[in-house]
C-alpha cells in the first residue's frame, strides 16, 4: 500500500520540474485528497476549543461542574490511544476504510454528546470523539506518505500545520455562537454532520482500501493497557498537589512507556517503528526530536494565559490570542520553510530548536516583570522555532523508515507528538507546584512559577537541537532525501 502514488505530483515526476512546487498540489487529483486531509485535521483540532467554549453552558444546563476537566482529558487520552493503534488499523482494513471509520466514530461520539442528559454521557461521547479524531490525525501522516510524492511532503505538512491557526481563530467563535443562542447541543450536531460529510468525501477521493496480511494482526491489548497507564499516571500527576507524588507518577508513566517500547519491538504488529528512539537510525533520532519539541511547546498553552491574566491584568481574550500567536507563527514558519531546499532543511533542523530555546528564555525573563508587549516576539519565536523544523523532522521520520515499517513510522509522528504533549504538561505542573503554586495563586508564587516553568523547559529544545546535529550526520551518511534536494519550489 505504501508504494502507491496516486496524485498528479507523481505524474509530474516525468517532467521533473514541477514535482516540488506548490502548483503540483493544485491539480484536481492532488487538491481533492489534500482538502479531505485538511478537513480531518481541522475537525480533530477545532473541536478541542469548541468544547472548551461550550463547557460552561453545558454544566449550567445539565450539571457536573466538578467534572469540567474530564471531557477534555478523556478526549486527549482517547486520541493518544487511537493514534498509537492507527498503523495496525491501517494495515488491517486499509487507509480509506480506516479514515472513513474514524470520521464515523467521531460523528457517533458527537451525536452522543448532543443527546447527552448528563455530564457522564458527555464524557463518554468525548472519549468516542477522541478515538475517531486521533485516528483521523494519525492517518493524515500515513496518507501523506502513501498519496503524495516525497518532495511534496514538506508543503503538505506546512498546510496541515496551518489548520491549527484556523482552529485558534474559528473554534472559540463557533462554540461562542451556539452558546450565545443557548443551544450548545447544536454545536455537536454540526460537527457530527461535518464528520459524516468528511467520511463521504474520503470514500470518494481516496484510492480503494487494501489490506496487508490482515490475518496476522491481533489487537495489542497489553500494549494498549500500557498506553492507558501512561496517560492515567500523567493525568493524575496533572491534578494532584503533592510534588513528591506528582514526581513519582511521572516517573511511573515514563516507566510504562519504556516497557511499551521494549515489548513493542518484539511484536508482530508494532505500534511504533522497531528503531523508535534509537540514536543510530534516522527514524529513531527524529522521533526524539518530535518528543522533545512537543513536550517543550505544551507548557506555553497551559500556563501563559494564567500568568498574563493574574500578573498583568490581561483580559482572557487577549491572553488567549497572545498565546495563539505561537500557533500562527508555527504555521507561517512551516509554510515558508516548506519551499526551502539544499542545505536549509539541515540548518533548520538545528536552528529551529535553538530559536525555540531563545523564545522560552525570553518568556522566562519577561513574563513576571514585563513588559507584556515584549512577550509577543518571544512567544512568536517559540512557534517559529518549532514550525521551521517540524516539517523536515516529520519527513525524516517517514523517509528513514525500515522496509515494511513505512506505515507505522508515518503514524508514529502523531503518537509521539501526543505523548510529548502529555509528558510536558505533567512536568510543567510539577515545576509550577514546586515553585509555589501548590499554596495558591498569590503574586509571589505566580512570579516564581512564571520564571521557572519556561526556563527549565529550555533544556528540552536545546537537547532537540543537539539531537538534530546527530540526525543531520546520520542523514548525510545514508544519502537520504534526494528528492527534496532536487526539487526547487
Amino acid at each position: 500500500m505504501h508504494n502507491r502514488k496516486v496524485v498528479a505530483s507523481d505524474n509530474a515526476l516525468e517532467n521533473g520540474s514541477d514535482v516540488a512546487t506548490w502548483s503540483a498540489l493544485l491539480v484536481p487529483r492532488s487538491i481533492l485528497p489534500l482538502a479531505v486531509l485538511l478537513g480531518g485535521n481541522l475537525l480533530h483540532s477545532m473541536n478541542l476549543l469548541i468544547t472548551a467554549t461550550l463547557l460552561p453552558s453545558i454544566v449550567a444546563d445539565i450539571g457536573g461542574s466538578y467534572l469540567m476537566s474530564w471531557p477534555t482529558t478523556t478526549f486527549v487520552a482517547a486520541s493518544i490511544i487511537a493514534a498509537t493503534g492507527s498503523a495496525v488499523v491501517s494495515k488491517a482494513i486499509g487507509n480509506r476504510r480506516a479514515f472513513c471509520g474514524g470520521a464515523m466514530i467521531y460523528a457517533t461520539g458527537s451525536v452522543l454528546c448532543a443527546l447527552a442528559p448528563s455530564i457522564a454521557l458527555i464524557i463518554v461521547g468525548r472519549f468516542i470523539q477522541g478515538l475517531g479524531g486521533g485516528l483521523l490525525a494519525a492517518l493524515g501522516y500515513i496518507l501523506v506518505r502513501s498519496i503524495f510524492a516525497e518532495a511534496l511532503w514538506p508543503r503538505v505538512f506546512g498546510l496541515l500545520a496551518s489548520v491549527w491557526s484556523v482552529t485558534v481563530l474559528v473554534g472559540p467563535l463557533i462554540g461562542g455562537i451556539f452558546a450565545g443562542y443557548g443551544y450548545w447541543r447544536g454545536a455537536f450536531f454540526t460537527v457530527a454532520g461535518a464528520a459524516g460529510l468528511l467520511a463521504i468525501g474520503a470514500f470518494i477521493v481516496f484510492p480503494p482500501s487494501t489490506t496487508e496480511n490482515q490475518n496476522e494482526y491481533r489487537f495489542p491489548f497489553f500494549r494498549v493497557i500500557l498506553i492507558c497507564a501512561y496517560i492515567a499516571f500523567l493525568s493524575l500527576a496533572g491534578v494532584l498537589v503533592d510534588p513528591a507524588v506528582k514526581g513519582a507518577l511521572i516517573v511511573t508513566a515514563v516507566g510504562a512507556f519504556v516497557l511499551l517500547l521494549r515489548i513493542d519491538r518484539a511484536a508482530d504488529a508494532p505500534l511504533l517503528p522497531s528503531d523508535a528512539f534509537s540514536l543510530r537510525t534516522t527514524t529513531g533520532t527524529a522521533l526524539w526530536m518530535v518528543l522533545l519539541l512537543s513536550g517543550a511547546y505544551s507548557p506555553l498553552a497551559i500556563y501563559a494565559p494564567l500568568f498574563l491574566q493574574r500578573l498583568h491584568g490581561v483580559t482572557p481574550l487577549i491572553a488567549g490570542y497572545m498565546v495563539a500567536g505561537a500557533s500562527l507563527a508555527w504555521t507561517c514558519a512551516a509554510l515558508i520553510a516548506a519551499s526551502l531546499t539544499d542545505e536549509w532543511p539541515k540548518r533548520l533542523i538545528v536552528g529551529g530548536p535553538i530559536a525555540m530555546s531563545i523564545g522560552l528564555l525570553g518568556v522566562s525573563a519577561m513574563m513576571a516583570p514585563g513588559p507584556v508587549v515584549g512577550l509577543i516576539p518571544a512567544i512568536a519565536l517559540i512557534g517559529i522555532g518549532i514550525g521551521a523544523s517540524w516539517t523536515f523532522i516529520a519527513q525524516r521520520v517517514m523517509s528513514g523508515a525500515k522496509p515494511g515499517e513505512e506505515t507505522v513510522a508515518a503514524a508514529s509522528v502523531a503518537t509521539v507528538q501526543q505523548a510529548g504533549i502529555a509528558l510536558g504538561a505533567a512536568a510543567a505542573g510539577l515545576i509550577a507546584n514546586v515553585s509555589g503554586l501548590v499554596n495558591g495563586l498569590d503574586s509571589d508564587s505566580l512570579r516564581r512559577a512564571a520564571f521557572w516553568v519556561p526556563i527549565l523547559f529550555v533544556a528540552a529544545p536545546l537537547a532537540a537541537g543537539t539531537v538534530g546535529i546527530r540526525l543531520n550526520l546520520i542523514t548525510g551518511r545514508s544519502g537520504q532525501l534526494p528528492s527534496v534536494a532536487a526539487g526547487r519550489g
